[in-house]
């Protein structure tokens, strides 16, 4: 009886040293688990602040849609109109003042043609003039040119302002344009 209480008893711490070392396993695995959980949900505080900032948003029915749509066309729609008319009447101003600016430059070539033609005849008969008369002094002449060219240099500067304004005013027409093309993009 002896041996078997032995070979039971040997037997018994058998498999006890079996249960302990499965238990054993079971708990390194458990702390694997346990470090690789800890790991994880290391980040949970960031994600809880990214998480709340995100924005919930609630399906609008199609015919609330369009009445939304309907009202808001009703209030900006008169507005649109106003400001259409006023940009149509602007344009209109600056194209009518660009025409007068145009009509003006040409005007003050036709002058400056004239102008300059009349001199040469003048000249001839002056010359004719001076030839017959012979109180005139050749300073006179002299200065006289100098007129005519300091009023040539004026005019050249007249007309080179004319056209400068003239062109000008039409980059501000197509500024105002695009400004007015890029609002009704806005506005639709």
């Amino acid at each position: 009886m002896a041996t078997t209480i032995t070979t039971t008893t040997s037997n018994n711490a058998a498999t006890y040293g079996d249960c302990v070392a499965a238990l054993r396993t079971s708990l390194s695995f458990l702390e694997s688990s346990v470090s690789t959980l800890g790991t994880g949900i290391a980040d949970y505080p960031r994600l809880i602040n990214v998480l709340k900032s995100v924005r919930h948003y609630e399906l609008i029915p199609q015919p609330a849609l369009v009445a939304a749509e309907a009202s808001l066309r009703d209030e900006i729609g008169p507005a649109i109109t106003t400001l259409l008319d006023r940009a149509d009447a602007h344009i209109e101003r600056a194209e009518r003042r660009i025409e007068a600016l145009r009509a003006r430059s040409e005007l003050q070539q036709g002058r400056l043609h004239s102008s300059s033609n009349a001199p040469a005849s003048s000249r001839t008969s002056n010359n004719n003039n001076n030839n017959n008369s012979k109180g005139k002094s050749k300073a006179g002449a002299g200065a006289g040119r100098r007129r005519t060219e300091t009023e040539g240099k004026l005019k050249a500067r007249q007309r080179e302002a004319l056209q400068y304004s003239v062109e000008r005013l039409e980059l501000e027409v197509l500024q105002k344009e695009r400004e007015l093309r890029k609002r009704l993009d806005a506005a639709t």
